[in-house]
């Protein structure tokens, strides 16, 4: 698995009901299904990938999150994965308000905008930035929406969603020196994680 998907499935808890948004290769699913005994299912937008899932015995159905997500009910499951997929989608803060219907949980992984790298190609070349993350050229990339670990800090602000856990991490997985800090994290970090609550998972009791 991708480093983001092995720490994704580090914050789930074992025996859990798990929707994978953008499942792809099914990697994910077929980790959380065998080895932390979830009942794990997923959606995917490319059909490739659902026949690849489905012949490896995966419960993937094709769809996207921007149309599908309102046809689940309230609460259906435990936790709702959107990997690397947010700055894909049309309307992120729908996306997002319609994982956290669904799921108790909400887990968001995406490539960070903010990182220094990006900053100063766009700074000096005055191009749209190229590296191993974002490696797809401005008019072919599916990235619509691409946000900093700050913007999306913001958003969940915005709409009181209870940020439970983050981290930011760079390809190989090295998260010091700027754990703890979301300035640092923001400049440094290559990709962000989130696990977010509810509204009311904020509120003291």
């Amino acid at each position: 698995m991708r480093l983001d998907q092995r720490l994704i499935a580090e914050m789930i808890q074992p025996g859990t009901r798990v929707l994978d948004i953008g499942s792809g290769d099914g990697a994910l699913l077929d980790h959380l299904s065998r080895f932390r005994g979830c009942d794990a299912r997923g959606i995917e937008i490319d059909m490739r990938e659902v026949s690849r899932s489905v012949a490896h015995g995966l419960p993937v159905v094709h769809g996207d999150a921007d149309h599908d997500l309102a046809h689940y009910p309230d609460s259906a499951f435990d936790y709702v994965v959107l990997q690397r997929t947010l700055q894909a989608v049309e309307r992120p803060r729908e996306v997002l308000r319609q994982m956290l219907r669904i799921g108790r949980h909400a887990i968001v992984s995406f490539p960070n905008f903010g990182h220094w790298q990006l900053r100063l190609m766009m700074l000096f070349s005055g191009r749209m930035p190229m590296t191993a993350v974002w490696h797809t050229p401005w008019y072919e990339t599916p990235n619509i929406h691409p946000c900093t670990i700050r913007d999306f800090l913001a958003l969940c602000q915005e709409e009181g969603y209870c940020v439970q856990q983050w981290m930011a991490v760079d390809e190989d997985g090295e998260r010091a020196p700027w754990r703890r800090s979301i300035r640092l994290a923001n400049l440094f970090g290559e990709q962000a994680l989130f696990l977010l609550g509810r509204k009311e998972d904020c509120q003291p009791k």
